[in-house]
């Protein structure tokens, strides 16, 4: 990823969120930064929301991280969002390792 190559590690996530803002905008990705998403339980709507970093195409959840390794609750946490939204897909990006990491999460429970 472009963003990566140029910055490299050892920002903190949210300058590489805000350089990935200007690469979408740039390649024309249509994405909203920072969506705020309800949560459901049992059919009733919460009071508390989550926030996604990037919604892209209005269907992929792009979230960002900037550690030295991503732990597995930290998979979750996009698992959630996705679940927690009815979407299929979810990508983690890590940009504070040497090389960029990412992984796709997908959502097996997506009607």
């Amino acid at each position: 990823m472009k963003v990566h190559s140029v910055l490299g590690p050892g920002f903190l996530e949210s300058v590489y969120c805000e350089a990935l803002t200007k690469e979408f905008e740039r390649q024309h990705i249509p994405f909203e930064k920072e969506k705020k998403l309800n949560v459901l339980y049992e059919g009733i709507l919460l009071d508390k929301t989550f926030r996604v970093d990037f919604f892209c195409y209005n269907e992929i959840m792009v979230e960002i991280k900037a550690v030295g390794f991503l732990l597995p609750i930290t998979e979750l946490q996009i698992l959630n969002y996705i679940k927690a939204a009815n979407k299929k897909l979810g990508i983690l990006v890590n940009f504070g390792e040497a090389s960029l990491r990412y992984r796709r999460v997908l959502n097996s429970m997506h009607s």
